[in-house]
């Protein structure tokens, strides 16, 4: 079984966190396991600390991501969160069609090395990945886990976008 990355920083578990309060428990946790205060500690000490301290390093990573923190909320309510359970959770097809007409706008906008077309077809799919984001919080709050695994695989798809118009813009702006 995977760590709860909640429980390893202290939190309940919930969507909706305060990252920078999240961020500040991280900081102090990970000060408090520093290697260097386990100088004179015995070596079982020292690994125990070590440990702990990838333990709360990796539960920072999960939980500051939006995906990776549904998954783990969606572990913890034991459905399954892979991208093939996401598929097979039935992803809407006109989603999927308006993906794929968003991605030629994107390749097309590419092509004409259009900038701000780029930025615009960003803006919208940024603006829909926060409407999803606040679905998923919703629904966890509500304790609908189960029903939530295609909005995660939405939320996907768009992260794949955007990080594909990051690479666009670094490439136009060279």
């Amino acid at each position: 079984m995977t760590v709860d990355p909640f429980a390893t920083l202290g939190l309940p578990p919930s969507y909706h966190l305060d990252l920078a309060a999240v961020e500040k428990t991280h900081r102090e946790l990970s000060r408090a396991l520093h290697p260097d205060r386990f100088v004179n500690a015995g070596a079982s000490e020292r690994r125990a600390a070590l440990s702990k301290a990838v333990e709360v390093n990796e539960a920072w990573r999960v939980l500051r991501d939006p995906i990776r923190r549904a998954e783990a909320l969606l572990a913890l309510a034991g459905t399954a969160t892979g991208e093939d359970d996401a598929r097979q959770a039935r992803t809407d097809p006109e989603f999927l069609m308006e993906m794929l007409e968003q991605r030629e706008a994107l390749a097309e906008a590419k092509q004409a090395r259009d900038l701000s077309r780029v930025q615009e077809l960003a803006r919208v799919i940024e603006a829909r990945s926060k409407s999803v984001e606040g679905t998923l919080g919703t629904g966890f709050a509500r304790g609908e886990a189960a029903s939530l695994v295609s909005k995660l695989s939405e939320l996907r798809f768009y992260r794949r976008f955007l990080d594909e118009v990051s690479a666009i813009e670094d490439e136009l702006a060279a």
